[in-house]
């Protein structure tokens, strides 16, 4: 008998990308895709089982398929459909306290993964230069996606301390971006122009949908020699871009902003719908986030495909240009920083005598 995967969350499409690839494996017999929608895209030979996570009816559907393996990706920033920030908050926090109840009582699950974010580091002024997996955030999130994570996180601990024979993996995703992104982010970015914070240029670090996908496809199998399959990993491609970087390289000019201003301009821009600007994206857009990939790439053995340029570059050339085209635009800000007005340049020497 082959492994019986559950995937949650695949009425996204990122799930349903997963769903699709992980049937694929030899070692897997059947794939189960469960969400509260039907999905547009289809899933391949997997089973489409609609359930509401946030309901106990999961339990049932674990029990009646045997599941040994749960992989829980329906933890997420952004509603689905004419979902609002509500249900999404629901769906993360509630939803996953019902999996992992479902998985307790589960005699069949031994493995179970979970889909998480760097954002329970936070953003703050006196952050490390890097998060490790073990460093603590210097303020925890107050609210929004940040806090569902945290709050994620902390019943998967409870869950692995009372099941010990569950091996229990947390992929702590970097920002998610390529062509087919859906993220706060990722709306941010397609902008015609982008609202930055006056006096700041966050570093920022990008993992790639390909390599999102392959992560959590082996993550959900036995471990190879040498690896660990269990525990928490940040994720995330080499190197780190500039948010001025981001915004030449997609074309879009960009206007900087008081503070006080940009959140007023984020509230505003969430009350007409045009992106969700919440404050713990400012918090990012204004201090940046940056972690270590060693354990991704020693404990769990994971080399990503693409670098955090590469993975940019990705989802520029998805969006199309932008208003300027970013070589013009990169030269025009080179001239601008070269003038000796703001500090550019090399002003002549001035003669001893």
């Amino acid at each position: 008998m082959g492994k019986v995967v559950l995937v949650t969350g695949v009425a996204r499409r990122l799930g349903g990308r997963f769903v699709r690839r992980i049937q694929r494996d030899p070692e897997v017999e059947r794939v189960l895709g469960v969400d509260a929608i039907t999905p547009e895209h289809h899933l391949g030979g997997a089973d489409f089982v609609r359930a509401d996570i946030r309901q106990p009816t999961i339990a049932r559907v674990l029990a009646e398929y045997s599941v040994d393996t749960v992989v829980h990706m329906d933890v997420t920033g952004t509603p689905l459909g004419s979902g609002s920030r509500a249900t999404v908050k629901e769906t993360n926090v509630i939803g996953t306290m019902q999996v992992l109840g479902a998985c307790q009582k589960s005699p069949t699950v031994k493995r179970l993964v979970v889909k998480s974010s760097t954002n329970v580091y936070g953003s703050a002024p006196r952050d490390p230069a890097v998060f490790t997996e073990t460093t603590p955030p210097k303020s925890l999130p107050s609210g929004g996606f940040a806090k569902d994570t945290v709050e994620v996180e902390g019943y998967v601990r409870g869950f692995a301390r009372r099941r010990p024979d569950v091996a229990v993996c947390v992929l702590r995703f970097a920002n998610i971006l390529g062509p087919g992104a859906d993220s706060p982010l990722a709306s941010y970015f397609a902008l015609p122009v982008l609202p930055t914070v006056f006096g700041y240029d966050p570093r920022l670090q990008f993992v790639h949908e390909d390599d999102v996908i392959e992560v959590l496809r082996i993550a959900s199998h036995e471990p190879r020699r040498g690896t660990l399959n269990s525990g928490t990993f940040n994720i995330a491609g080499d190197g780190v871009l500039l948010l001025s970087q981001c915004a030449r390289r997609l074309g879009r000019p960009t206007v900087p902003l008081l503070l006080p201003v940009v959140t007023w301009a984020g509230s505003a821009m969430r009350t007409v719908g045009m992106t969700d600007f919440s404050p713990e994206q400012i918090r990012l857009l204004t201090h940046g986030r940056v972690v270590s990939t060693v354990q991704m790439r020693e404990t769990l053995g994971y080399e990503p495909k693409f670098t955090t340029a590469e993975t940019f570059a990705a989802f520029a050339r998805s969006r199309g240009p932008g208003l300027l085209p970013p070589e013009a635009l990169a030269a025009a800000v080179d001239r601008i920083a070269a003038l000796p007005a703001l500090g550019g340049g090399h002003p002549p020497t001035q003669s001893a005598n």
